[in-house]
């Protein structure tokens, strides 16, 4: 409230900052959105991601390397490192701070992507993305503890862009509309709609797999994030036969976990089986012992990537070209 009618200030920066939050708890989607518009941007900028690194044991500002370990930086910082070594990722819990440090880097930095920085009032962002889930609007949902929420509803009037995420694939033009009514963006807001893409199986280990990817039809999957339904439905969608195991989201594995889902692999008696997870649940097998643990099991993670629909892309992709172009301009 405070921040609402500018008791507070919120700091801001002469360089161009995105910011991808959401009002709810986790599991819109925030990581690969933030993964498309770097695909997006980095052919013609020089990209910063500023994330919080939640659940890292390290303090203040922290520069990824090739090097970072998950609990040093955090699973979604390490995924932009590994997977978008030409991008400076940084975390830092004090997001004024995590961009004043980003300016001191000698290779000068044309954009910042501030990872689930919604709430954090104290700095102003350029243009702010806000996600919701389509199977859970945040129109649908109650602040905690009664729903999951992080702020009331209102919040979102503080977004430049709505995207409705997670939307299947044959959605159709009635139901964007209904979604659009019951969301009610206002005049200067604009309203997307999103969709998953699952890419190929890709194995974590070099042991031999023998059978035909395609022949497979049991599934054992573990995952640590805040909403496994989706990739749930794809692979069964698929006809596998899943069994789930389930940990609270950015869930730190252990020995001990890792040992469990061993055990249940073999417990399956379907003899044509695998074992899947997130790219972002492999980020935290990390340790020589968890990893000596599955390194004879077959075990694949399904990357993932987000889309929008045709129109919404072009439109999308516009409007953060040129707010970034003349944000730098200006």
């Amino acid at each position: 409230m405070l921040f609402d009618i500018s008791v507070l200030k919120a700091n801001s920066f002469h360089l161009p900052i995105i910011n991808v939050g959401n009002l709810s708890f986790g599991g819109t989607g925030k990581t690969p959105h933030i993964e498309y518009l770097i695909r997006l941007l980095s052919p013609n900028y020089k990209l910063a991601t500023l994330s919080r690194g939640y659940k890292r044991n390290s303090k203040g500002f922290v520069i990824a390397g090739n090097d970072s370990s998950v609990s040093e930086i955090g699973d979604e910082p390490k995924q932009y490192q590994t997977k978008f070594p030409e991008t400076l990722v940084t975390v830092c819990e004090d997001r004024s701070i995590g961009i004043s440090e980003i300016l001191k880097v000698e290779n000068k930095i044309d954009c910042v992507l501030l990872d689930d920085a919604f709430q954090h009032r104290s700095l102003k962002a350029g243009f702010n993305i806000l996600l919701t889930d389509h199977k859970k609007l945040y129109t649908r949902d109650y602040v905690v503890p009664s729903g999951t929420l992080r702020e009331f509803r209102c919040g979102a009037k503080r977004a430049d862009v709505i995207i409705v995420t997670k939307c299947p694939k044959n959605l159709s033009e009635e139901k964007k509309n209904r979604i659009r009514n019951e969301i009610n963006p206002t005049k200067d807001q604009r309203l997307f709609f999103s969709f998953i893409e699952y890419g190929s199986f890709v194995k974590l280990n070099d042991i031999p797999f023998e059978e035909n990817i395609d022949s497979v039809n049991s599934v054992l999957l573990f995952s640590g994030i805040a909403n496994v339904s989706p990739l749930e439905k794809y692979l069964t969608d698929k006809k596998y036969s899943v069994q789930s195991i389930q940990f609270k989201d950015h869930h730190q594995y252990s020995v001990q976990d890792l040992t469990k889902i061993k055990e249940s692999f073999y417990n399956i008696a379907l003899p044509k089986k695998i074992i899947v997870t997130t790219e972002k649940d492999i980020m935290r097998i990390e340790d020589p012992e968890q990893k000596e643990i599955i390194k004879n099991l077959p075990v694949f993670y399904i990357p993932i990537v987000v889309d929008l629909f045709e129109m919404d892309k072009r439109m999308f992709n516009d409007m953060i070209l040129d707010y970034v172009e003349n944000a730098r301009k200006n």
